[in-house]
């Protein structure tokens, strides 16, 4: 709760006053050109790596701007929804990528932010289960009449700079982005809270038959470590250094986390 109180209730604050100013500028905009019942949400892009707390980040601030004055409708989006469904995975060869610029359909994703941006009030995006490790089959979240929309994703802040498979789109997801926040941590701290969160999903979700991991249940502490280290190294390490952490200069605030999760140092860029 301190670090609610110091860290994330100013910040809710701060995106108040952002928001504030988005909504005058909106209502202007609406008023030169004739409009009267456009609503365009505002959304928050929140970007870092696997196990850095992205998800908590997003919850709170969800919490804390839905207690704003006005009562804002916020939903909150992953970016896990436009990932490929695990066959299409397997048959480009990059199942074990998942996670990676290519593992996503990227122009699903930008459609999804175009139409948002463009008004469409009635939006859905596909729900990805990490129970079964893929996308649910014709199930969907329903955003509706959003006016925040906290999209949150590993890869979000990518620009052009960085190498996606095939042809360059006119878009990146951040283009869409009102304001954005990194969360960052030394990538061994990083690390550690991702071999912790494995041997408690250890104990805990992979013991569900339906678990796509359930084999990892079964296994001592001493070979979950193991493979956990193995993951990191091969895939959620390499991730976070080849895509992931060269983006976060791009965010509008960096939170920067300490080895016991918390909030030390926080980065507000003022061009």
């Amino acid at each position: 709760m301190d670090e609610v109180q110091d860290i994330y209730v100013p910040l809710s604050r701060l995106l108040k006053v952002y928001y504030d100013n988005y909504k005058r500028l909106n209502l202007a905009r609406k008023e030169f050109l004739g409009v009267s019942n456009e609503n365009i949400p505002y959304i928050i892009g929140i970007a870092g790596s696997v196990a850095v707390g992205k998800s908590t980040t997003a919850r709170i601030m969800k919490k804390l701007i839905s207690m704003w004055p006005e009562s804002p409708n916020v939903y909150i989006v992953t970016t896990d929804g436009f990932l490929y469904k695990n066959a299409e995975l397997e048959s480009r060869g990059i199942l074990n990528r998942k996670g990676f610029p290519e593992s996503y359909n990227l122009k699903e994703m930008l459609s999804f932010l175009y139409r948002v941006k463009s008004g469409e009030n009635n939006t859905r995006v596909p729900i990805y289960s990490h129970l079964i490790y893929d996308i649910v089959e014709n199930e969907y979240i329903e955003i509706k009449d959003a006016d925040i929309i906290i999209f949150e994703g590993l890869n979000v802040l990518q620009t052009h700079t960085r190498k996606i498979e095939g042809a360059q789109p006119d878009l990146m997801v951040s283009d869409f982005f009102d304001f954005s926040i990194y969360v960052d941590a030394e990538e061994e701290m990083i690390k550690m809270w991702f071999i912790e969160r494995f041997l408690k999903l250890k104990r805990t979700a992979f013991t569900d038959p339906d678990s796509y991991f359930r084999k990892y249940s079964e296994m001592s502490d001493e070979e979950a470590i193991s493979i956990a280290n193995k993951i990191w190294t091969e895939i959620n390490g390499k991730n976070l250094r080849e895509n992931i952490e060269g983006t976060k200069y791009h965010a509008d605030l960096i939170m920067k986390k300490v080895s016991d999760h918390t909030v030390r140092t926080v980065l507000l860029r003022k061009i």
